[in-house]
């Protein structure tokens, strides 16, 4: 085992593993503090960075933050582990692999090649050593493309995920939170409705609903109902219009188990979606939700920091080449973090090291009205996130889910987001827009729905 120790201001700082110095080296977290494993003063956290920096990043690989035995998230870290991308890492510490990463040479290129020979506790690891402007430098260098419809990641571009979430599932409502969202521009990384039932007849017909709005309209994006793997599965054997799959899932084996998924299970769903060919441009079929805390509020977080274990996640996802991931930064509630600069911390963190792995990283935010946090702590994380490349955003109607009871962005957001920033959406669907006269130069117009139903032949 690695020596973990390191004396600041006279005081001699031991840890006792590799995951007690991840914690401690942490920013501070609501969740970490509830779990008893944060650092237990500032001058505790700062031997901890010092311990980080100098530790070779291939004790990653020679010590498991979780024990292999009974972990197969850890087994699918290890065995996907690129060795022949690591080689340029290899005799880096941490703190090195950060100075690398702030330099000219990580560019879009070589971030991508490298990212197969990073395991998730490496860049959990350097995150912890980064300032929030670290976090924004880097990641927008990182370019991650996917396909299905249309394609998302370029540089330049800012999608939105499209979320009609309704409380009694009406098609009616839905259509019409759709349709709000199509006259802002929302809605190319994917229209995605979490059910209020998770009954399999209701989630066929929403899944159909969905898919007549798509084709009715000729939109160039894809369609997801999120609900539960197996009940995917399912729906598939149904003959329902399945896109995406969706699944929640998590950075241990047994907090996936409280998700009531396995490994297994998300590759015989990615095949059956492979096998649907429903895709026009790619075979991007998954879609993965995470958030920080999911493992601790599980009781399944083995010790382990929530930040790590959230990386972990997504060690999983990039295992089965998702269109998109993205985390629900602040849903969870202020057990894991506490206010609005938690969550603008741990937003950055996540899209962070979801980029520097090699995934398709978006994020809600977001946040419950029992979090010390509002609507302008969420202007400041989104704003940060454009520059810092974010792939996709969700966006809901009013940025008040009614259905799930929580705060994100509203459509009207990713109007401001794309004027400040200069990006537009996935080129196809900026095409799609401009063709049903929603749109100018790539930017979405005031809405006219009579104009919009119009051009497309709805309305006589």
């Amino acid at each position: 085992m690695a020596r973990l120790s390191a004396t600041a201001r006279g005081e001699r700082f031991t840890f006792r593993s590799l995951a007690h110095l991840l914690a401690a080296a942490s920013p501070e977290k609501s969740g970490d503090q509830l779990a008893g494993i944060g650092a237990a003063s500032a001058l505790e956290r700062v031997a901890a960075r010092r311990v980080l920096m100098d530790l070779p990043l291939d004790t990653f690989l020679r010590e498991t933050v979780v024990p292999c035995d009974g972990d197969a998230v850890t087994r699918l870290i290890l065995e996907s582990h690129d060795a022949g991308a690591f080689v340029p890492f290899a005799s880096m510490t941490v703190g090195e692999l950060r100075d690398w990463l702030l330099s000219p040479a990580a560019d879009a290129q070589s971030l991508a090649a490298a990212a197969p020979g990073f395991t998730p506790e490496m860049i959990a690891a350097v995150c912890k050593l980064m300032r929030n402007q670290d976090l924004v430098r880097v990641a927008r260098k990182a370019e991650v493309v996917t396909r299905f419809r249309n394609t998302l990641g370029r540089r330049g571009t800012l999608s939105t995920r499209l979320q009609p979430n309704h409380p009694a599932d009406d098609p009616k409502g839905i259509a019409v939170a759709v349709l709000d969202g199509l006259f802002f521009g929302a809605g190319d990384a994917v229209i995605g409705i979490n059910p209020a039932s998770d009954n399999i007849g209701n989630c066929r017909d929403l899944l159909i609903a969905l898919d007549d709005i798509r084709a009715r309209f000729e939109i160039p994006t894809q369609t997801s109902v999120l609900t539960h793997v197996t009940n995917t599965l399912d729906l598939f054997e149904a003959g329902a219009p399945i896109d995406l799959v969706f699944q929640s899932i998590a950075g241990t084996n047994a907090a996936n188990g409280g998700f009531g998924v396995t490994l297994e299970v998300l590759r015989e769903a990615q095949e059956a979606a492979l096998a649907a060919d429903r895709g026009t441009l790619g075979r991007n079929v998954m879609y993965f939700e995470t958030g920080q805390g999911a493992a601790l509020s599980a009781d399944a977080h083995h010790g382990v920091d929530q930040q790590t274990l959230e990386a972990r996640a997504y060690g999983v996802a990039r295992a089965y080449d998702p269109m998109i991931a993205n985390t629900v930064v602040g849903f969870i509630g202020p057990e894991y973090l506490y206010d609005g600069k938690q969550i603008i911390r741990a937003g950055l963190e996540d899209h962070f090291c979801g980029k520097l792995l090699g995934l398709p990283m978006g994020v809600d935010v977001c946040y419950t009205n029992h979090v010390q946090a509002d609507q302008d702590d969420m202007d400041t994380l989104a704003t940060l996130l454009v520059e810092a490349g974010v792939t996709f955003l969700i966006t809901v109607p009013g940025a008040d889910d009614a259905m799930l009871g929580y705060q994100s962005l509203g459509f009207e957001d990713i109007g401001y987001l794309r004027e400040v920033s200069g990006r537009g959406p996935a080129p196809e669907f900026a095409a799609w827009l401009e063709g049903a006269g929603l749109a100018s130069g790539g930017r979405a117009a005031l809405p006219d729905p009579a104009r919009f139903l119009d051009s497309l032949g709805l309305v006589a």
